[in-house]
């Protein structure tokens, strides 16, 4: 436990983080609407962060090879605080626009933390320390919400000066409490596997450029990784619109219920990810586990497409939750036992900015095809799992040639 004491601080920044985030979430269309905000300009509010981070997170975890981790996370944390008090103060749409756009540029904490559980983890215990990181998001999320229609009782800005407040408190925990992680590394330092390895190691002086988005993808494992998660992340933003609406549309059940079923699908994921320690110990290989997690995900989505009644509906949705939550451990893991040690926080994030685009594109393509069907939301999603599904066996090869490689 003394040995993980960095990582138990993580986990608080990470929960302190992704709560400060959840609160606002369902309080952002209410609170735009006395300043001219509609059906059409929630949609794009919500993309301009997604783009926002799609750019500034591999960016920030570039920087983060080259000036610490520390520092990094610490300044993302304190633009979140300053972004939620914008929003607080906000007289118009264009404050509501720049507080969500610098969160979107200091969004790049999340790949800053996963760096540093990369920087001081083993091949063996990466893709449990990832799962402890993700439990940790995923917590936040799951509660954010509820505390924030709790505050707004008092308020509706106060859940936004609670948001900068717990902000506040995790850039304070980075900058006095955590220990930095990134070490110097001499320019004689070998990569320790081949291809992927050799393609990342290129000195201690490596600069990042937006470049990096696009070869990244050409990595033989990384590239097949990160797209990988990008189809499964953008299954997962289907998914959940096609939640909300046949919640609301087909099973007409109240807003309260909706939150219900909604925390519970969150709940799976993080027993799941809880619980990576004991299924990596079963299936050693990560790819062979993403591939058999992807495949029943691609069954629940079916099945769930198919469903009518709440119940079948719900356990559809949680088998997809259980299982999903086994996605974003394996995938950092893969990533960052194929990348060089110069460059995690820039490929760990180029893989969160993918992520970002899949949760901008995923709610875009959900609502073009309920004029289709409701129904067909899930079919959609099933497919894109599918495309996820297929790319896995490519990882699984690449990923067993890059072995054989090593072990020459």
């Amino acid at each position: 436990m003394k040995a993980d004491k960095n990582l138990w601080i993580l986990v608080l920044i990470c929960v302190i983080n992704s709560m400060g985030f959840g609160i606002i979430v369902p309080l952002l269309y209410d609170y735009g609407k006395k300043f001219g905000l509609n059906e059409q300009t929630i949609g794009i509010l919500t993309a301009s962060f997604s783009v926002a981070q799609f750019f500034a997170t591999p960016l920030l975890g570039g920087l983060s090879d080259k000036w610490g981790r520390k520092p990094l996370l610490a300044i993302s944390l304190a633009g979140t605080c300053i972004s939620f008090l914008i929003f607080a103060f906000a007289q118009n749409l264009v404050m509501l626009f720049a507080a969500r756009i610098l969160d979107g540029i200091t969004g790049g904490n999340i790949s800053v933390a996963q760096a540093m559980v990369s920087d001081k983890s083993t091949d063996e215990d990466r893709a449990k320390k990832f799962g402890i990181l993700s439990s940790a998001f995923g917590f936040g999320f799951v509660i954010g919400p509820a505390l924030g229609g709790l505050l707004s009782k008092f308020g509706m800005q106060v859940p936004f000066y609670f948001a900068a407040g717990i902000a506040l408190i995790g850039a304070l925990c980075s900058t006095f409490i955590l220990k930095e992680t990134k070490e110097k590394v001499a320019e004689s330092s070998e990569p320790e596997n081949a291809n992927d390895k050799q393609q990342t190691a290129d000195g201690k002086h490596h600069e990042f450029t937006f470049a990096s988005l696009i070869t990244a993808l050409k990595m033989p494992v990384i590239g097949t990784a990160v797209l990988t998660g990008f189809l499964l992340t953008t299954a997962q933003f289907v998914m959940i619109l096609g939640f909300q609406t046949f919640s609301a549309d087909v099973l007409k059940i109240k807003p309260t219920q909706i939150g219900l079923l909604y925390a519970g699908f969150g709940v799976t994921g993080i027993i799941m990810q809880l619980l990576v320690p004991f299924v990596t110990r079963q299936i050693s290989s990560k790819s062979l586990i993403l591939l058999l997690s992807t495949l029943v995900c691609m069954a629940a989505m079916l099945f769930t497409g198919f469903t009518g009644a709440i119940i079948p509906f719900a356990c559809g949705l949680f088998v997809y939750g259980l299982f999903n939550g086994l996605r974003g451990p394996m995938l950092n893991a893969i990533i960052a036992n194929h990348n060089d040690d110069n460059r995690q926080g820039e490929i760990l994030g180029v893989n969160q900015s993918y992520a970002s685009l899949g949760q901008t594109l995923g709610p875009v393509l959900a609502g073009l095809i309920t004029v289709i069907s409701v129904h067909a939301v899930f079919f959609l999603s099933a497919f894109f799992i599918l495309t996820g599904f297929l790319l896995t066996f490519r990882l699984r090869a690449k990923e067993k040639q890059n072995a054989s490689v090593s072990h020459a």
